[in-house]
């Protein structure tokens, strides 16, 4: 059995507002109470009018009697008195709790409720309303940008390390690596995108051996026998710096050079035999199981998040960046669409309902539980104290109802008496 706890009042102003308009109802129940006692003693054994007003006076006695005997009854045992059936609240609260979650979940987490109520609240239409307005847009914006800043900040390095390690790095091992490469440079070769990259290769290869003729022809120099004379090994390596100079630069101006169609073929092959050759396949699987054991593989990933992390702080935190001025004109140009397209509307709200109706049918139970679980943790006599601080001045309008109605079903009863003599 859980323990109980105390309830935390939430508002202490307003519970004393409640209070002291439950303490002036309450004046005016017993004030009528004590009237009808007055007039009873009053006009004891009188007869005519007088004789009317005595039993009028007696009713509304009984009723105002009968209904605060009610009305305590609900939150204590009347006069401490343990009469059964009283004091319901701090003797019932559980079954009354359950009762509430039966309530609740049957009369308001239905489909057909949820989906009419989200229809009729038109949510998308208020949402494109709403942010018609270029400040809600800012601040929308804003409120993302903040939150996904505080997000990114929180991510340490050795949640990325072991991310990588724990999470990436034996799904790579699981999946086959050549299918994948052999797929992918099959798709390269035949659309031609390797050839901006070799273009590219090509233009840096001819400018560092423009610039650097004296590395160059210094590391074919440290090559050569040791018996060949300085002077003629100046000569052939110029030489060969020369026309490896005129060899890139006719392969980077002539893109149907044989060595372009020589590379061609050679990655043809190597997709090839990426996807069908199971030698090929071994190698290019150890290769990868090479890299993902080289300790850079998670340096590399702390780098690159590292960066993109600078990267996107750096655009979130600036109000006037590109990030953001990006997203707040594809919000305002979502929200006119939305104003404007019906359909959209329909389909916007349609969606809405059916996430609704999916977390009240998955998750429903646990919600209307939380009303048990809740109620079966307070104290039985603090909970009867706060309702009734909620609630009781309402009901001491059935003590004044209960009198001024006892007092004319009185009169009733005593007019029908005398007419029967």
């Amino acid at each position: 059995m859980s323990a109980t706890v105390s309830m935390i009042t939430p508002d202490p102003a307003a519970d004393e507002a409640r209070r002291q308009g439950l303490r002036r109802m309450r004046t005016v129940a017993v004030g009528l109470l004590v009237l009808a006692a007055v007039v009873y003693v009053a006009t004891l054994g009188q007869e005519g009018f007088l004789g009317f007003v005595n039993a009028g006076a007696e009713a509304s006695m009984v009723g105002a009697i009968a209904d605060w005997f009610a009305v305590t009854a609900i939150f204590r045992h009347p006069l401490g008195i343990p009469i059964p059936h009283t004091a319901l609240i701090p003797r019932r609260k559980d079954d009354l709790g359950r009762g509430l979650e039966e309530f609740v979940g049957e009369n308001f987490l239905q489909e057909g409720i949820i989906r009419e109520r989200v229809a009729a609240a038109t949510i998308s239409l208020r949402m494109a309303d709403w942010l018609s307005d270029p400040a809600h847009v800012r601040r929308l914006v804003d409120e993302i940008a903040e939150v996904t800043s505080i997000g990114l900040g929180k991510v340490r390095d050795d949640h990325i390390e072991e991310l990588v390690r724990t999470a990436l790095v034996p799904r790579f091992r699981e999946e086959p690596i050549a299918p994948l490469l052999g797929g992918l440079l099959a798709e390269v070769v035949d659309d031609d995108l390797h050839h901006g990259l070799v273009d590219l290769a090509l233009e840096e290869l001819h400018s560092w051996l423009t610039q650097n003729e004296v590395a160059f022809t210094g590391m074919l120099s440290e090559r050569a026998p040791w018996w060949t004379p300085p002077r003629l090994n100046e000569v052939v390596t110029s030489r060969v710096h020369l026309e490896a100079i005129r060899w890139i630069e006719d392969i980077r101006d002539d893109p149907d050079h044989h060595a372009r169609a020589a590379l061609d073929s050679m990655l043809v092959q190597l997709a090839h035999d990426l996807l069908v050759d199971p030698d090929t396949q071994e190698r290019a699987e150890r290769l990868k199981e090479r890299m993902l054991e080289h300790p850079a593989v998670l340096t590399s990933a702390v780098s690159l998040w590292n960066a993109l992390r600078r990267a996107l702080l750096t655009s979130l935190k600036d109000p006037s960046g590109a990030v953001r001025q990006s997203r707040q004109t594809e919000v305002s140009v979502f929200a006119a669409r939305v104003q404007d397209d019906e359909s959209l509307r329909t389909k916007m709200d349609a969606v809405a309902a059916d996430v609704a109706v999916f977390t009240v049918q998955r998750y429903g139970a646990e919600l209307t539980t939380v009303i048990t679980h809740t109620i079966e943790r307070w104290d039985g006599e603090e909970a009867a104290r706060r309702i009734e601080l909620h609630v009781g001045r309402d009901l001491q309008f059935i003590r004044i109802n209960g009198t001024i109605v006892g007092g004319l079903v009185g009169l009733v009863i005593h007019t029908v008496d005398v007419l029967a003599r």
